[in-house]
């Protein structure tokens, strides 16, 4: 049994606090709460063209900064020693056109960003897909009435069905390939994360240099003055800061454009021979090994490219792809062909291209845009880290981090002031460390392919298991995007040791801190599910006559799904005295975006019925906000009112010639979700195993159990008057004695630390700590 774990009893909190007492009814419901719950609130088919183009002006003060802030620094990270050759300028502006083409305009804009989880993007985003699709996850908390959810997904039948089967069997048996798409997920999380680290530096030192008569010294003060206020700019959420932002990047994008053509026209308009790709060959043919090289500068025009995704869940699909197409592709690449132009004539100039081509008289309006825009440009991944830290929040994946929702109209929007000070504080370390952005410039190219690289192989399985893609257009997109990007990757590593380091250094901080919670996650919740309590031990707990039921409702939160936790053996023994209703709550995340409030509360009852005690499963996708505790205990009890309601009919029509079945104590392993009728506007998804023949739409005033529901339903209604008290496992895990020396470390020091020093699970749960009864148990994993 659990109580075999070393225990310790907490007892924080006033158990009997009657704070906040109302009257619930429990036939209202919120207009709010019902809008919140909708699934797909801001990527249905019926947005309004209004709303798609006000998502497309935000969108390019959030996503467009930085891939927009690039001409700042392509071609002096090109050439590094200096342009050797005339044609060389053709040739690298041949590659920057045609890598803007093929990897954002043609992957991302029109095929990453249809493998969208439900309007969410980024890497999570794509695992979540996956393991809807196929028994990928690692935690096995998986039920079969998850499939049911409106919003999990439904299979269409393709001619490639048999392909994608065979795909899915080999990743559902094979524990390698799970942990490798789990290890590539982290690693592409991680490089995002990072590039929220690079990108403000980078971006904001190229701009300030354009003030030469500073010197490196005052640039590197400014830049850091510059990336504090960023950062603390951050907290007015990503609608205030697209809003305040998009009008800035918008002259900026506008200011490229007109210098970009300008330039074209005056210096040589004869560069735009650099969209005949036979200057590719020609510039590799003439420079060899440092053509591959410049590779790693070239890469750069398309930083950023990844927020288009990993920003997806704050704005929509059409909106980016509006605001890249129309506005975005069109600036970038004038500014380029219009620098090339230039450098015809002056080559010399290649260290400092951007400003030297700007037009004498536009010079400090230029520069005073080009700060603001380089500023922006860091919104873009600073975004993306926050989107994709919440995802794998709710995913098990992650230390437990505060999320802020900064819009009431789009749930995507979120803001953790714990990041967002970690990211200023690795920003200003890396500025003051490395002082220019040529080092810098080789980090980031590092993030920005390995993004790539693992967006391309999570999208072939995408391909292959969800969308069931003939096979040679399979072999055609890999051929096409994963045979460059494998080209740009090793340019990027070969300069490992000029700062290239720098990314790979973060990847591994993060990608450690993520697999060490992720496992003993994973380890917890196996253990918890292995000592479960039985069904006949239950009873001999609840029928001890020593045990005394107070006044009042009790929520006894648990991860486990599949039964009763351990920690309640452990409570009744230290205290020997529970509320006279009590619910096991378990708070469920599932690899789903959004799951609608009338699918939401999943409920068993506990044998013996006479002692009032449910299970119920609250689920969650990795993109709902956690309610309110008033609102949560109101929405509970509506909801296992209803349940008691649809129970005692089954019971009716199980005594009326149906025949005789317990309607708890069934096996967790054959459970279905099944829709037993709707009262008051929502319906209620019960666990059950057993075919019911009863009539769904019978009112329970009329069936000849209405008088034992109706004491039912009053007694818990007055239990939750009385008081709810929340009960939560303090749970400490430790390695067994004969666990490896590995292990030990993982688990007893290196989890424990990250456990005492993040948030605790009130915390991020929003229970309110006077009416807290923290439980302390130890689990020996």
């Amino acid at each position: 049994m659990a109580e075999s774990g070393r225990g310790h009893n907490n007892a924080n909190g006033a158990q009997g606090n009657q704070e906040g007492k109302t009257n619930r009814s429990t036939s209202r419901m919120d207009s709010l709460n019902l809008e919140a719950g909708m699934y797909s609130s801001n990527q249905t088919s019926k947005e309004s063209w209004m709303r798609t183009m006000s998502l497309a002006f935000q969108s390019i003060g959030i996503i467009y900064g930085d891939i927009g802030t690039s001409p700042l620094y392509v071609y002096s990270s090109t050439f590094p020693n200096g342009i050797q050759h005339k044609d060389d300028i053709l040739g690298v502006l041949s590659l920057i056109i045609y890598t803007i083409i093929l990897l954002p305009m043609l992957k991302y804009v029109f095929i990453v960003l249809r493998a969208n989880d439900n309007g969410d993007g980024g890497t999570f985003a794509l695992y979540s897909k996956l393991c809807r699709h196929a028994k990928v996850s690692m935690i096995p908390n998986q039920q079969p009435e998850d499939r049911e959810l409106s919003n999990y997904n439904t299979d269409e039948p393709s001619k490639n069905s048999k392909q994608a089967e065979k795909v899915k069997g080999w990743l559902e048996h094979s524990r390698i390939a799970q942990h490798l798409l789990f290890f590539i997920t982290i690693l592409g999380t991680s490089m995002v994360i990072g590039d929220g680290i690079l990108t403000p530096s980078m971006s904001v030192l190229s701009a300030v240099g354009g003030i030469t008569q500073l010197g490196v010294d005052a640039d590197v003060w400014i830049s850091v003055v510059i990336l504090i206020f960023l950062f603390m700019f951050q907290r007015c959420g990503t609608d205030k800061v697209g809003f305040t932002f998009a009008p800035i990047i918008s002259i900026w994008f506008l200011f490229i454009t007109a210098i970009g053509l300008y330039n074209l026209f005056k210096y040589d308009i004869g560069v735009l021979r650099a969209f005949y790709p036979k200057y590719i060959f020609d510039y590799f043919k003439r420079n060899g090994k440092d053509g591959w090289i410049s590779l790693g500068g070239v890469i750069l025009c398309i930083t950023g490219t990844e927020a288009m995704f990993a920003d997806l869940g704050h704005f929509n699909v059409r909106a980016i792809q509006i605001s890249f197409s129309t506005m975005v592709a069109p600036s970038v690449l004038s500014a380029y062909i219009g620098q090339a132009a230039y450098l015809t004539k002056y080559p010399g100039d290649v260290y400092l291209t951007f400003y030297k081509s700007i037009p004498g008289h536009l010079y400090w309006p230029m520069f005073v845009v080009a700060v603001a825009a380089a500023v922006i440009a860091s919104q873009a991944m600073i975004s993306g880290a926050f989107a994709i830290i919440s995802q794998s929040l709710r995913l098990g994946c992650f230390p437990r981090v505060k999320v802020i929702h900064t819009s009431t109209k789009y749930a995507g929007q979120v803001y953790i002031p714990e990041v967002n000070y970690v990211l200023m504080i690795a920003s200003v370390i890396i500025t003051i460390v490395f002082r220019t952005t040529v080092q810098i410039g080789n980090a980031y190219g590092i993030a920005v392919v390995f993004v790539m690289v693992i967006t391309t192989t999570m999208l072939t399985l995408i391909m292959l298991v969800v969308w069931k893609t003939s096979i040679w257009k399979v072999v055609l997109f890999i051929t096409a995007f994963g045979l460059i990007e494998l080209i740009y990757l090793s340019s990027v590593l070969y300069k490992f040791k000029q700062g290239g380091w720098v990314p790979l250094l973060f990847s591994f901080v993060l990608m450690s801190t993520m697999a060490i919670w992720h496992y003993v996650h994973r380890q917890r919740y196996r253990y918890e599910l292995e000592n479960k309590v039985s069904a006949d031990v239950m009873k001999q707990l609840v029928k001890n006559p020593d045990l005394n039921r107070v006044p009042g409702m009790g929520l006894l939160y648990s991860e486990l799904v599949q039964g009763i936790p351990p920690v309640f053996p452990h409570l009744i023994k230290n205290i020997e005295s529970i509320h006279s209703v009590l619910v096991f709550v378990s708070i469920k995340a599932l690899p789903i975006t959004r799951v609608a409030l009338q699918e939401r509360y999943v409920f068993r009852r506990v044998d013996p019925k006479d002692h009032r005690m449910y299970r119920c499963v609250v689920r969650y996708g990795y993109k709902d906000i956690n309610e309110e505790p008033s609102e949560f205990e109101r929405q509970l009890v509506q909801h296992l009112i209803e349940y008691i309601r649809q129970d005692q009919l089954r019971s009716d029509g199980v005594s009326n010639g149906v025949g005789d079945a317990e309607v708890v104590g069934l096996q967790d392993s054959a459970s279905l979700a099944t829709d037993i009728g709707r009262a008051r506007g929502s319906a209620v998804y019960t666990e059950e195993s057993l075919e019911r023949n009863y009539t769904v739409g019978v009112p329970v005033e009329q069936s000849a159990g209405f008088e034992e529901f109706e004491a039912e339903a009053r007694y818990v209604q007055n239990a939750m008057e009385k008081g709810v008290v929340y009960f939560l496992g303090e749970t400490q895990v430790v390695a067994k004695q004969d666990s490896s020396f590995v292990k030990k470390i993982i688990v007893n020091y290196a989890y424990d630390f990250l456990r005492r020093n993040f948030r605790q699970g009130e915390e991020v749960l929003a229970i309110p700590r006077g009416r807290l009864l923290r439980i302390g148990m130890t689990y020996e994993v």
